[in-house]
């Protein structure tokens, strides 16, 4: 759903004061919030052709990673070249380190984060989001021969990546009676469930489907989905006008059935 921005009505004779008294306080607040909104519809009329930097992972398969000349693939970074398309913009995709990448949007480093981010209250009070363009599901990736078991959750290690929903998870429904490790990226996290050093990783459903088809032999997801209401967007910095022309191209991406077709070839859903 896109935001509305209401516009601020004054009345006629405020007006007319505020145009006498530019410096004064009292009009200050009628004079910012006009601004705003036009800053707002002035950055989407003018998208076309602007410089976007946008950063994301490249470690986090299949929704970004690097391919084996250095670029970057995956469904964020072909659903960013969707979105730039549609405005028209001129854009660059960088990689950036999981745990640097809020930081370094809001150091300027770049202008928009498209890496699988979840949207949660603590981001909330560090960057804007525009409306969410994939959801989630939590999955359990364990051995098929193993001594995890569904049922009774205790005394066992459980892997994670750190600063992410499925993380925070972890931590806090399963880490009294158990070991929670949170690793950097999700492939060093599989790393130690393929060498025996967790007994199960919580991992987003696509994700583990995509590690599952070079390691289904040994390992496989038990139970159902989780959902835990996990919703991912494209993320700005905050009060900037930009997301508001993001969600008017990500709207028309997804209108044009484009969102879709990308999900299922990432996805095979």
């Amino acid at each position: 759903m896109m935001l509305n921005f209401s516009r601020l009505n004054s009345k006629m004779t405020m007006a007319m004061v505020c145009t006498l008294t530019i410096g004064l306080t009292a009009c200050s607040k009628p004079a910012e919030k006009a601004p705003e909104a036009n800053a707002n519809n002035a950055s989407a009329q003018n998208v076309e052709g602007q410089k976007i930097k946008i950063a994301t992972e490249g470690g986090y398969a299949p929704f970004n990673y690097k391919n084996a000349d250095g670029s970057l693939g995956g469904f964020d970074v072909d659903v960013a070249k969707a979105v730039c398309a549609e405005m028209k913009a001129d854009c660059e995709i960088v990689a950036q380190d999981w745990d640097g990448i809020i930081p370094g949007l809001i150091a300027k480093k770049y202008d928009v984060i498209v890496a699988g981010m979840s949207v949660t209250p603590e981001r909330q009070g560090q960057v804007d989001f525009t409306n969410p363009y994939f959801k989630n599901t939590l999955v359990w990736l364990v051995p098929k021969t193993g001594k995890f078991n569904l049922q009774d959750i205790k005394g066992v290690k459980l892997g994670g990546q750190r600063s992410t929903t499925p993380g925070a998870y972890l931590q806090e429904k399963y880490s009294n009676g158990n070991e929670v490790k949170l690793y950097d990226t999700y492939d060093n996290a599989y790393l130690d469930l393929k060498a025996g050093r967790v007994d199960a990783v919580l991992s987003e459903k696509v994700t583990a489907k995509e590690w599952l088809k070079q390691n289904n032999d040994k390992f496989g997801i038990v139970g159902d989905e989780i959902d835990n209401n996990d919703n991912i967007a494209m993320a700005v910095r905050k009060d900037d006008a930009l997301k508001e022309s993001l969600n008017k191209a990500l709207e028309a991406v997804q209108k044009s059935g484009k969102l879709s077709a990308l999900e299922k070839q990432h996805f095979g859903e």
